[in-house]
């Protein structure tokens, strides 16, 4: 396989978000999306880690470069468990999903998951 270069062009993220977030209608979607982003840095990082194009990825994952575009996007793109693994082997990574809980468990919701489990 050829080697392949990636060279990154130069943004500041910072700058750009602080601005943005200044418009009312941004500030919500993103605060609604904020997983997400999170997410999407975290993948851009990795192929940038990794030193790919998003050519090379698609090449890796045996799919096409608009399937990743798709995939690196915000919005109502919701991919599926095992695309994630394939992106993330492509990148170099390992995928983790974790259950984090949010708050503390209701006396309710213990009996009831209890009961549950009990069957």
């Amino acid at each position: 396989m050829a080697e392949l270069k990636y060279k990154p062009v130069s943004h500041d993220h910072g700058a750009f978000l602080k601005k943005a977030l200044k418009r009312k209608e941004f500030k919500k979607a993103y605060d609604e999306l904020g997983e997400e982003y999170t997410f999407l840095r975290q993948m851009l990082a990795a192929r940038s880690q990794a030193g790919l194009t998003q050519e090379a990825v698609a090449e890796r994952m045996g799919t096409t470069k608009s399937a990743v575009s798709r995939l690196e996007a915000a919005g109502k793109h919701a991919p599926s468990l095992t695309t994630l693994k394939k992106y993330a082997k492509a990148v170099g990574c390992d995928l983790e999903i974790r259950l984090i809980p949010t708050a503390r468990l209701s006396k309710h919701s213990i009996g009831r998951a209890r009961k549950l489990r009990s069957g």
